[in-house]
């Protein structure tokens, strides 16, 4: 380790001196104090970082230089939530804005997969990507495999709750849900990690390991390098849990693709397409088990985590706005048949179009609550940002999904209503918000792949779970995001559900 990183090492333990005289001043103006800079304030309110970059935008303006301490990778930062900036990186200059030096070592659980990649690479694996799964056979079987598991499986799981009046946590329920589908699409098999009865539910080791992992890239962002690194290697605090973490995922992901490799010409999933597309031959793969394993978990990190995260936020919100509740039902009755015997096998895609206001609520909740709630990135070359401030090379820059997702400035001064109308024309139609403001899927060339994909699984969930049942908070469960790369809950989603008489 360098001399200058064992100086900030040993200088960041000094904030805590600061820190407990200035603790009970967490309104002031931010202090830059010498050496330190301003990481006290953001370790003091890391329990609520997204809320606090919301604060902090509002009240220093919609980009703000936030200095750390000397020496450090996080030196100098610059958090921004202006919607012509973000257009600016994203779209404008995206040429300009790549992962910049520290992003590989922070998210290395991704390795060589699409998400670390730039450049040339990146274009070609997306191009392969996009190629699969824009594929109508594709789409077709993810909304089978869909279907099966919620017929057989989810909705008979949260009958049995019903009925004994069990208190559920939905995240998790939802968590095993996507994951389950996310292997299925990704690797050709079930592990049915949600199970058919309620009382067989049990921790799984390699689905909670992904939470963990994401804790850790959030961990990464928000103390110096040289800290979390002397973590890694001292083998203490979460880096010693994200080695367990990516122990029991990797064990997992070996399985999945000896399973993949092994399957005969009549089966396919992703990973076997990718690594045809990829000309990989038997012989070759060994030689490639690195980018075998990479893609496995950039397939399994994009599908699960994102898509029950948003679907936790959205019954939570629609289950405390009974009159959004309400509209939701009423469209799908008017737009589907409610044979109850029926209905989940008739969710096909063209029904699904029709819920209009099913799919404002949906970016509604995703526009309050986005499942990833920053994006970060580093110019190759120094800049001019719209708003007027320079950014130097390799300088990291943040956008906060989160806070601009509350800003008035954009959203206007109802920002933190629920309000799925605002996504609705006076025609009955969804009104088109720019990506770069609305930017739950990203913007620009690395918008989201998988947009379509989310928003057909999500509509088949939410829409199969809402005709079946009322979900109900259960009475003094806190609700509040977790620190973590990805928005989920803190303290889990603490339901009980009754069936819905139509």
């Amino acid at each position: 380790m360098a001399l200058f990183e064992y100086i900030s090492l040993f200088v960041a333990f000094l904030f805590i001196i600061l820190f407990n005289i200035w603790r009970r001043t967490k309104n002031v103006p931010i202090p830059n104090w010498p050496i330190i800079g301003m990481l006290p304030l953001v370790l003091h309110n890391l329990s609520n970082i997204h809320d606090f970059i919301t604060l902090g935008s509002k009240q220093y303006g919609s980009t703000f230089h936030f200095k750390g301490p000397w020496f450090t990778n996080m030196a100098n930062i610059i958090i921004t939530t202006d919607p012509m900036n973000v257009h600016h990186i994203t779209s404008k200059k995206f040429s300009n804005y790549g992962k910049g030096t520290d992003f590989h070592e922070i998210f290395e659980i991704l390795g060589d997969g699409i998400f670390n990649l730039d450049s040339i690479e990146w274009k070609q694996e997306r191009a392969v990507l996009h190629s699969l799964l824009k594929n109508k056979s594709f789409m077709i079987s993810l909304q089978q495999n869909i279907q099966k598991k919620l017929d057989n499986c989810l909705v008979p799981l949260l009958d049995q709750a019903s009925n004994g009046g069990q208190i559920l946590d939905l995240q998790d329920i939802l968590e095993r849900f996507t994951f389950d589908i996310t292997c299925t699409s990704s690797f050709g098999f079930d592990p049915n990690c949600l199970p058919y009865n309620f009382n067989e539910l049990s921790e799984i080791a390699y689905v909670k390991a992904i939470s963990v992992l994401e804790d850790t890239l959030l961990y990464r962002h928000c103390i110096p390098k040289c800290i979390w690194k002397l973590q890694r290697w001292l083998q203490i605090g979460q880096e010693k849990k994200n080695k367990v973490a990516q122990q029991n995922l990797h064990e997992f992901l070996s399985k999945c693709i000896a399973i993949s490799k092994d399957m005969d010409e009549s089966h396919s999933c992703l990973l076997k397409e990718l690594i045809m597309k990829e000309g990989l031959q038997k012989d070759e793969m060994v030689k490639n088990e690195k980018y075998i394993r990479d893609t496995a978990v950039n397939l399994l990190g994009a599908g699960n985590g994102t898509i029950s995260a948003g679907l936790s936020w959205f019954f939570w919100l629609v289950s405390t706005h009974p009159n959004v509740e309400a509209k939701i039902i009423q469209e799908i009755k008017d737009n589907c048949e409610n044979q109850e015997e029926d209905f989940i096998t008739n969710l096909s895609v063209e029904k699904l179009d029709k819920l209009v206001y099913l799919h404002g609520t949906i970016c509604e909740s995703l526009r309050l609550y986005p499942v990833i709630p920053f994006q970060h990135k580093c110019p190759i070359n120094s800049d001019i940002l719209p708003s007027g401030d320079h950014v130097s090379a390799n300088t990291k820059l943040i956008y906060s999904l989160y806070a601009m997702g509350r800003r008035k400035e954009i959203w206007g001064d109802d920002c933190m209503k629920f309000k799925p109308e605002r996504w609705i024309s006076d025609r009955g139609e969804i009104i088109h918000v720019p990506s770069y403001k609305f930017i739950a899927f990203n913007a620009g060339p690395r918008s989201c792949l998988g947009k379509d994909i989310s928003f057909v699984q999500m509509k088949m969930v939410a829409s199969a779970m809402l005709w079946k049942f009322h979900i109900h908070v259960v009475e003094g469960h806190s609700v509040a995001p977790r620190v973590s790369i990805v928005l989920r809950m803190k303290h889990g989603f603490k339901v009980k559900l009754t069936k819905r008489i139509i």
